[in-house]
């Protein structure tokens, strides 16, 4: 037989009821707490601890005096002694030509000169009186067009441009240590420095009046026509 509640006994009917009374119970409970006020609490101060002040006595920063250097000494005054002009003249006074009224006589002193003496072997670039060529650069730009042969196997491969020659022109005018320092090809380079020796002397350079040995440049100009 199956056994029947009332719903007034069915206590399971109302859980969700009493849950959300309780909630209400709960949130009400909880307003009140937070709400309430105490406005006759007084907090006693009398034992806190009072800010403390710190005071400390500041030590003035000396500084040690310098001592004052000495005073300087007194100068000593010289005495000054005013010599009468009528007074006789001291022993040892030694009479010159001045106080007799004598002409005097100067002694002339030669000065001595220390001569300086050009090294014989020496060789300048630039001379007071530079070495020239027999009639000037017309007759050396003549003379080296007359004795030029170019060489033919420079002219077969088209060579052709400028060599210097350098050399030295000696004291007495000769052409000495000629040298290429700027060649184009071994053939004109030997054919300019078999011409710059066939040259004649030359007018030697001049340095304080006497001949010097003097290094000169001279282009020797190759041009195929």
């Amino acid at each position: 037989m199956e056994v029947k509640k009332t719903k007034r006994a069915d206590i399971e009917s109302h859980r969700g009821t009493w849950l959300l009374m309780g909630f209400i119970a709960v949130l009400t409970f909880m307003f009140v707490a937070f709400e309430w006020a105490q406005y006759d609490k007084q907090i006693d101060t009398s034992m806190a601890v009072k800010d403390l002040v710190y005071t400390a006595d500041l030590i003035p920063i000396t500084v040690p005096e310098k001592p004052l250097p000495p005073p300087p000494a007194a100068q000593r005054m010289e005495e000054i002694v005013i010599v009468d002009d009528t007074s006789p003249e001291p022993e040892g006074t030694v009479m010159t030509s001045e106080n007799v009224g004598e002409a005097v006589t100067p002694i002339y002193i030669k000065p001595e000169v220390e001569e300086i003496i050009p090294d014989e072997t020496e060789i300048v670039v630039f001379a007071e009186v530079m070495p020239s060529f027999p009639g000037g650069g017309k007759a050396l730009n003549a003379f080296l067009a007359k004795h030029i042969k170019y060489p033919t196997l420079s002219q077969e491969i088209g060579s052709q441009g400028r060599v210097i020659v350098q050399f030295v022109v000696d004291k007495d005018g000769t052409i000495t240590n000629a040298e290429v320092v700027k060649g184009i090809d071994p053939h004109l380079d030997k054919e300019a420095l078999r011409v710059i020796n066939l040259m004649p002397k030359w007018s030697p350079g001049m340095q304080n009046r006497k001949p010097v040995r003097v290094k000169y440049t001279v282009p020797v100009i190759f041009k195929l026509q």
